[in-house]
């Protein structure tokens, strides 16, 4: 019942919303199922990003109906171990919310400290508010965000790129959504060190690592987007490969994997030249074989540390 104080809401407005027309309506349907085609597992970084549609479904509907609304909040926090699918979800999320109108473009511009803090006076701002430039109408992907701060350091400019960052993301919250992302335990000391930030941040999604069956599923569908496949024993020899590369040194998930199956593929092209002694088949030219990947170092009873961030690329 619609009391005194309470005003009525215009003739001309709807009486009624169809939310499941409205979610077909969208395209926020199409982003989820691409969401699920491109990632293997991530079940909680999906669900979250399913609830934060549905909630902005509800909004957008409850401003046609003329009720009371605010912008939402939509700054966001990725926290994970790298590989892990944080910049694809982040490009999902910029065009979930372009779908819903929450953001103009939709575009998603992906930048570390390098990109925003200057090395000299002066330079700091210059290059941030370029940024936030290219940057507004979609998503600000800052990777590796808690280098922005620099404690031990008095005198770093990355507290100039912070300040800017904040006044952007309080005053221009309805045109641009900034998402921070990094390794949880230094994302914690990073919000602890900038309480500006945490209360800016809404939406604090985790991404598990994948498991050793996701990440031979991915391995597969790396291969297989790129018309390669692997046969039954170096099927079981990548198994084995994802365990014990697992335990090494700088481990980076799904980028682990994918490093490792370009030098497969650079092993298979040697093996083919040396053995090949006429022509070869598709089915020859497509199919790693169990020697492509034993050759791996991986194997040869693990990485030593002080060259493991140089044969990470190659692994």
């Amino acid at each position: 019942m619609m009391t005194d104080d309470q005003p009525a809401p215009p003739a001309d407005l709807p009486t009624h919303v169809d939310l499941a027309q409205d979610f077909a309506d969208s395209g926020v349907a199409e982003v989820l199922a691409d969401l699920d085609r491109e990632l293997v597992g991530l079940a909680p970084v999906k669900a979250r990003i399913r609830e934060t549609a549905a909630l902005l479904l509800v909004d957008r509907a409850r401003r046609r109906l003329g009720l009371a609304t605010e912008t939402p909040t939509l700054h966001m926090s990725f926290t994970g171990n790298p590989g892990t699918g944080k910049t694809t979800v982040a490009l999902k999320m910029a065009a979930l919310l372009h779908r819903l109108g929450y953001v103009r473009k939709g575009h998603l511009v992906t930048v570390t400290r390098d990109d925003l803090v200057g090395q000299y006076i002066g330079h700091t701002a210059p290059k941030t508010k370029e940024v936030l430039k290219k940057a507004m109408g979609g998503v600000l992907f800052i990777d590796e965000a808690y280098y922005l701060y620099r404690a031990e350091n008095e005198r770093d400019y990355g507290q100039e790129a912070i300040e800017i960052l904040l006044q952007v993301m309080e005053n221009n919250r309805d045109d641009l959504v900034v998402i921070l992302a990094g390794y949880a335990d230094r994302m914690d000391r990073f919000f602890a060190s900038n309480p500006g930030f945490r209360s800016r941040i809404a939406h604090h999604i985790e991404f598990p690592d994948y498991s050793d069956g996701e990440l031979l599923h991915i391995s597969e569908g790396m291969l297989s987007r790129q018309n390669y496949t692997l046969d039954d024993a170096a099927r079981a020899a990548m198994a084995q490969y994802i365990a014990a590369r697992r335990g090494q040194p700088h481990f980076a998930n799904a980028r682990s994997i994918r490093n490792a199956l370009d030098r497969a593929r650079l092993r298979q092209a040697n093996r083919l030249f040396g053995e090949a002694k006429g022509p070869l088949d598709a089915a020859a030219l497509s199919t790693l074989t169990e020697p492509d990947i034993r050759a791996s170092r991986v194997f040869a009873g693990g990485l030593d540390v002080d060259r493991a961030s140089r044969q990470a690329a190659a692994e």
